[in-house]
């Protein structure tokens, strides 16, 4: 999953390949690159940034592209996620910073705990995250609910995954099956599909699916994956010093949403203004954009949490300062994953699945999410599976009813979310966050993202049947 702006991504997946390996060849330089990620990962000890540049390189040396246009694709992926979602990450590392050192964090902590007990827990942590989910990027999400997540998780003391899979998966069926993210977005746009119906329908989709992927799945996610929260990130959602006053759960839960109503407001607007934009349009596309909300967020924070906790302004600039350094890695990582996801997609790998789909005899439906899954796989990104397949299969939408239509986006909404590895950005982003190993991830985040992508294919099929 990537922050990447759509016209951008749009852009990559029309660029033609920079090379011209044939078929075979192009699938055997994706798998041995991916291999031997993998290998320097978890035999080597290599740190996956550097594991991520060097599988860039070998792909495009085994694919047959010339060494600078590798380099140049590697670089500039690695430049555009970073661009995308580097400072989003920062503000949200601030944000998370200011709720802990608050004691903002703790007092949503203790008002879950003291509310949600038990096996209502990661019921309660999958409403939340599908609240905070509704109009937020994945990667804003996380940083927003990690501070929450593991401190509910080592005060209640509950494992890891069963309240982390369940956040996990109400960011995530959000991001690709809800607009107004951007792939159901240019879904609707590219399928001229109905976005109330859409919306409607993927609610109705959304519900079983997250309901099965979180706190049901989470429960055999525990048992594969029986880790404690990492002590690094847990000294971060914990305070640097015990604060005179906590802020008061209201203000403080008004602090964490006001970037989701920012931005719902936003996408309410568009909805009910449509073409032309009007200026009351324009003003909620500026504050309802995810740079503007979360800054607005942060500096609304230094006041509802720092300023209510008695911080100084030293001891507010101290916070903004020690929230950043942590972040380098996950940056470099992410970044790296961006890079390696564009190198696939400039040496023809989203091309080559596109034409290969084209002979393939199966339900329109079923087409629809065999061809993002594909996609998905090969590019990492959740964003470009769903451009992709929706142009592919638009042809195919011309005779269908409104519902069916809406049906289509959904199912290729479902097919974008499958398997989620190491050429997602995403991937790294939860792996760093929760302290996995490549190994606990594939088993946790990669199979959690497989449960959605079926169950929901699943419930488009069944709602199929009846609508």
């Amino acid at each position: 999953m990537t922050g990447l702006s759509v016209p951008a991504l749009t852009a990559a997946v029309g660029t033609g390949p920079i090379t011209s390996a044939g078929t075979s060849q192009l699938g055997i330089a994706v798998l041995a690159a991916i291999a031997l990620i993998v290998l320097l990962i978890t035999r080597l000890s290599l740190h996956a940034f550097l594991a991520l540049t060097i599988g860039s390189l070998a792909l495009g040396v085994l694919a047959g592209a010339p060494p600078a246009k590798t380099i140049t694709s590697f670089t500039a992926g690695l430049g555009t996620t970073v661009a995308g979602v580097g400072v989003l990450i920062a503000l949200g590392a601030i944000l998370g910073k200011l709720l802990a050192d608050s004691g903002g964090a703790d007092e949503i902590v203790d008002t879950i705990l003291a509310r949600a007990k038990g096996r209502a827990m990661p019921w309660a942590m999958v409403l939340i995250a599908s609240v905070i989910g509704l109009p937020l990027f994945f990667e804003v999400g996380i940083v927003l609910l990690i501070p929450v997540v593991l401190l509910v998780a080592e005060r209640g003391n509950h494992s890891l995954m069963r309240i982390g899979i369940p956040a996990l998966a109400g960011l995530s069926v959000m991001h690709g099956l809800i607009p107004p993210h951007p792939g159901p977005l240019v879904a609707v746009d590219a399928l001229h599909a109905n976005l109330g119906v859409t919306l409607a329908l993927g609610v109705v989709v959304a519900i079983p699916t997250v309901i099965i992927a979180g706190p049901l799945f989470s429960r055999y996610a525990a048992r594969w994956v029986d880790i404690p929260a990492p002590e690094g990130m847990i000294a971060r959602a914990r305070p640097s010093a015990e604060p005179e006053h906590r802020p008061r759960f209201g203000a403080t839960v008004f602090t964490v949403l006001l970037p989701v109503a920012l931005m719902l407001l936003k996408a309410l607007v568009d909805i009910v203004v449509g073409d032309p934009p009007d200026p009351v349009q324009r003003v909620t596309d500026v504050i309802g954009s995810p740079l503007i909300a979360l800054l607005a967020a942060v500096l609304v924070g230094m006041f509802t949490l720092g300023r209510a906790a008695g911080f100084t302004r030293t001891r507010l600039s101290a916070t903004v300062e020690k929230s950043l350094a942590p972040i380098a890695g996950i940056l470099l990582i992410v970044g790296a994953g961006g890079g390696f996801k564009q190198t696939l997609i400039d040496v023809g790998v989203g091309r080559m699945i596109l034409d290969l789909s084209e002979d393939w005899a199966v339900p329109t439906l079923l087409l629809a999410w065999l061809i993002a899954v594909a996609i998905r796989l090969a590019t990492g990104s959740a964003t470009v599976a769903t451009i992709s397949a929706a142009g592919l299969v638009a042809p195919l939408a011309a005779d269908m009813s409104t519902t069916g239509t809406a049906l289509l986006v959904l199912s290729v909404g479902a097919g974008s979310l499958f398997f989620s590895h190491v050429n997602d950005a995403g991937f790294w982003l939860v792996k760093e966050y929760f302290g996995m190993t490549v190994g606990q991830t594939v088993k946790t985040w990669s199979v959690m993202e497989t449960v959605i992508s079926v169950v929901g294919l699943g419930c488009v099929l069944l709602l199929s049947l009846v609508l």
